[in-house]
């Protein structure tokens, strides 16, 4: 069963690449208008939680504040998702270490890249090795999460038992 299934945890990685260059493909204003209206939603959120009463005015002050640090941390956040959608079927196969954040690592950055060209070529957005540098920080991200429970796994639900060894108290008695 195992062999069947190995090959299917590549899946959510195959979404999440059709995902991002999904939303690369947006023109640069449909991409801005979306990116806004999270970041309006993020501000009117903390404004209710908060309860802080802004105006219509502060509200759309704040949202234009961080909007771009918004933006740029989608880039880290989908791009850490993708590490760990690469990474975590390459630790099932086996692969740790070094070599685990080498070569998922250098996937997601190929893929950053292919992605930040293919924008090149989309009305109102442009490609920028800047945007490249931020989504590997959250590939970096992504990859460090998985080794950390790759590793808190192994050495505890997947460790293997040590063998217990009996003390004899009598001749008929163990402990």
């Amino acid at each position: 069963m195992r062999f069947l299934l190995k090959p299917l945890s590549f899946i959510p990685a195959l979404v999440l690449m059709y995902l991002i260059f999904g939303f690369s493909a947006d023109e640069g204003v449909d991409s801005a208008a979306l990116s806004y209206k999270v970041s309006h939603k993020i501000v009117e959120v903390v404004d209710v939680v908060g309860e802080f009463e802004w105006t219509n005015a502060q509200i759309d002050a704040y949202t234009e504040r961080i909007h771009g640090k918004v933006r740029k941390l989608a880039h880290m956040t989908e791009y850490a998702a993708l590490a760990v959608a690469v990474s975590l079927p390459l630790y099932v196969y086996g692969m740790h270490g070094l070599l685990l954040t080498i070569v998922a690592g250098g996937f997601c950055v190929v893929f950053a890249l292919g992605d930040e060209y293919h924008q090149l070529f989309v009305a109102g957005r442009s490609g920028s090795l800047r945007d490249v540098a931020i989504d590997g920080i959250g590939i970096l991200a992504g990859i460090i999460v998985v080794r950390i429970v790759g590793f808190i796994g192994r050495m505890t639900v997947f460790r293997k038992p040590k063998q217990r060894k009996y003390k004899k108290i009598s001749s008929s008695r163990y402990l």
